[in-house]
């Protein structure tokens, strides 16, 4: 089963009258979404007892859970204090994990703005080998790590280098970031073959097995020859990448993603319109 949801909270949340997360996963599951992205962007700041309870009525109401961790992660730093600090923070979120029944933990690989990119990348693949493994031993079950594919140039997280991470363990699924590859691109994802032909490749080198549920991100995105410059809404149509042809792709190669929409403001709206098409496409070819 193809999920969707909204990366965090989105305004209409609110607006509803609702104030904690734990009441998002009842919310969800009454608008017709099941998946949720809870947001550690700014760091680990939440309780045991939240998590816990976040993660009963997520089970109650069949809510897949995944988790973003902070943005501050930066594997491919040369300065080992914040190579040791980005790796506590993974530690951190598995707790928070655990404790919510989230089973992946979405991550930045980090920045090669201040240095090589091949030394930053070597640099993240070591730091990453440890923290799988150390993961490991602190027993978890059903928790995938998801490094994720970025958008500006500056940052590691091309296609070829979260393969290439990803084929370090099993234990690591890949976040497909569909707005972050357009824009790394310069807008490469246009057509149905331009997506198919980019899961292919995944299937191709982790396995479809590996490939079928996994973790992935979609938002039109604004791009420079930098890459990404800002989100927006689905409705913002002037901006790229297009729902459809991804979704005619999933349907044609018999994907079911996780897919967490990171629109601007409207996440959980634009997640509904996202299921829409989907569904369509999917009815038609059935």
């Amino acid at each position: 089963m193809t999920r969707f949801g909204p990366a965090g909270n989105s305004q209409s949340f609110y607006d509803a009258g609702h104030k904690s997360s734990v009441e998002v996963p009842r919310w969800l599951y009454s608008i017709g979404l099941s998946a949720y992205e809870y947001q550690c962007n700014k760091g680990v700041n939440i309780s045991k007892e939240k998590a816990r309870q976040i993660g009963d009525e997520a089970k109650k109401y069949d809510i897949l859970v995944s988790i973003h961790a902070p943005y501050y992660i930066n594997f491919g730093s040369q300065e080992e204090e914040k190579l040791q600090k980005s790796k506590e923070y993974i530690y951190e979120c598995v707790e928070v994990a655990k404790e919510m029944r989230a089973e992946r933990i979405v991550f930045h690989p980090g920045s090669c703005a201040k240095v090589d990119r091949k030394i930053a990348f070597e640099t993240a693949k070591k730091a990453i080998l440890e923290v799988v493994n150390v993961v490991r031993e602190m027993k978890v079950e059903g928790i995938f790590l998801c490094p994720e594919t970025m958008g500006k140039k500056n940052n590691l997280g091309s296609v070829d280098e979260i393969i290439e991470i990803c084929k370090i363990d099993e234990f690591l699924l890949p976040t497909i970031d569909f707005g972050h590859i357009n824009a790394f691109t310069g807008g490469g994802l246009k057509t149905k073959e331009d997506f198919v032909n980019l899961l292919k490749k995944f299937i191709e080198q982790l396995g479809y097995e590996r490939m079928r549920r996994f973790h992935s991100h979609f938002s039109r995105i604004e791009y420079t020859s930098q890459g990404e410059k800002k989100h927006w809404n689905y409705e913002d149509k002037q901006y790229e990448p297009d729902f459809e042809p991804l979704a005619e792709a999933l349907v044609e190669l018999k994907l079911e993603p996780v897919i967490i929409c990171e629109s601007k403001d409207y996440m959980s709206e634009d997640a509904l319109v996202l299921k829409k098409i989907y569904y369509e496409i999917l009815e038609k070819r059935m």
